[in-house]
C-alpha cells in the first residue's frame, strides 16, 4: 500500500477490544497510530469519536476483516480529486473466502428499492453473483459499504458523520442518503478492489444483527422520506416486517419473531426521544441515484429474480 499510494497515515482506532489485538500491533507495528476509545461505541459512534482525532482530507474507513489490494487507494482518491461533489466511494467487495464472487455487505456498489430494501450490484438478499466484469464500470450508487468506505473528511464533519443511535448496521446508507440530500454524489469505482471477510462482527442470523438492522432500516426512513412517502411507506413496511417475522415463527425461529417485535418497539421509542438534526432538502427517493423505482422483495420472491441485472435491467 505505502509503494502505491505515499501520502496517508494508517490509523487503528479501537472500540474497547478485550483480545489482544492491541498487544500484538504494539509489538509488531509499533510506527502505527493507535486511538483507543475506552468503552465500545459500536460502529457508528466509534467511528466519530476517533474521526474527531484524526486531519486529513479524506477517510478510508476499513473493516479490519477486509485484505486490500495493490493499488486499491490511487483510483477513488483520483476520482475523488476531480469531482468535489462526491462525497463517499467504495471498491468493489469481493469474498474472502471466494475471490471470483462478491461479498454481501457492498459487493458491486449499494442501491435501494422504492421501499428502502437495500441490495447492490452483484447481491440481491443472500443471493450473491460470480463476478465475471458484468459490473465493472465506476458509477454513481445511492449507498456505499462501511466495510471499506472512501469518504470526504469536509463532508462527514458537515453532516455530523454517522448516526450514534444505529449503533451498527445500515449507519453508512443513511449517512450516504444525507449526503445525497445536500446534493453530494455516491460513488463505487471497481478498478479499487478488495476481499471481505462476510460477518466478521455479528454471524447472519444472529438476533442482534436482526434486531439492529430492521430497527435501524425503520428509523433511516423516518429521517429521510418526505412526508409524503414516509406516511404510506413506514406502516407498510412494518407490515412487511411482521410477515418475515411470523414466516420465522413458523420455521421455529423464534429468536428472529422476538427480534424483529424488539426492532419495532425501540422504532417508536425513537420516535418520541429523537434528536433534532442538520436541516436538509426532503427528496424524493425517485429522483436520487442508485434507487429501483420497484419492489426487490417483488421481484427477487415472486417474479424469482435473483440478480441485480434481471431485476434493474442493467446493462453494461
Amino acid at each position: 500500500m505505502t509503494e502505491e499510494y505515499e501520502n496517508h497515515s494508517v490509523i487503528v482506532a479501537d472500540n474497547a477490544s478485550t483480545d489482544d489485538s492491541l498487544f500484538f500491533l504494539q509489538k509488531n507495528y509499533s510506527q502505527i497510530k493507535i486511538i483507543t476509545n475506552t468503552v465500545n461505541e459500536g460502529f457508528a459512534k466509534g467511528y466519530n469519536t476517533a474521526l474527531k482525532k484524526v486531519s486529513a482530507d479524506y477517510y478510508i474507513l476499513l473493516n479490519s476483516d477486509v485484505e486490500v489490494t495493490r493499488g486499491w487507494i490511487k483510483p477513488i482518491i483520483s476520482l475523488m480529486e476531480n469531482d468535489v461533489n462526491i462525497a463517499a466511494c467504495q471498491p468493489k467487495i469481493l469474498s474472502f473466502d471466494n475471490k471470483k464472487k462478491f461479498e454481501y455487505a457492498g459487493a458491486g456498489g449499494g442501491w435501494i428499492d422504492k421501499l428502502g430494501y437495500p441490495f447492490n450490484r452483484g447481491r440481491v438478499f443472500d443471493d450473491c453473483e460470480k463476478d465475471n466484469g458484468q459490473y465493472d464500470n465506476a458509477a454513481q450508487i445511492f449507498w456505499a459499504t462501511g466495510a471499506a468506505l472512501f469518504v470526504r473528511a469536509s463532508v462527514y464533519h458537515e453532516l455530523n458523520g454517522f448516526d450514534e443511535y444505529f449503533f451498527a448496521h445500515q449507519e453508512e446508507i443513511d449517512l450516504c442518503w444525507r449526503m445525497q440530500r445536500a446534493g453530494y454524489k455516491i460513488f463505487v469505482v471497481p478498478a479499487s478492489c478488495v476481499f471481505h471477510v462476510g460477518g466478521g462482527t455479528l454471524p447472519m442470523g444472529n438476533k442482534r444483527k436482526v434486531f439492529l438492522n430492521f430497527r435501524n432500516n425503520l428509523i433511516m426512513l423516518a429521517k429521510n422520506l418526505p412526508l409524503s412517502e414516509k406516511f404510506w411507506k413506514i406502516p407498510f413496511r412494518i407490515s412487511m416486517d411482521n410477515l418475515a417475522g411470523l414466516q420465522a415463527l413458523v420455521k421455529g425461529n423464534f429468536q428472529t419473531f422476538v427480534a424483529i417485535q424488539c426492532a419495532h418497539y425501540h422504532f417508536i421509542k425513537w420516535i418520541f426521544k429523537r434528536k433534532e438534526e442538520k436541516k436538509l432538502p426532503k427528496v424524493k427517493m425517485k429522483k436520487m441515484k442508485g434507487v429501483y423505482t420497484g419492489s426487490i422483495v417483488w421481484q427477487y420472491f415472486f417474479n424469482k429474480k435473483k440478480t441485480f441485472s434481471e431485476i434493474v435491467g442493467f446493462k453494461k
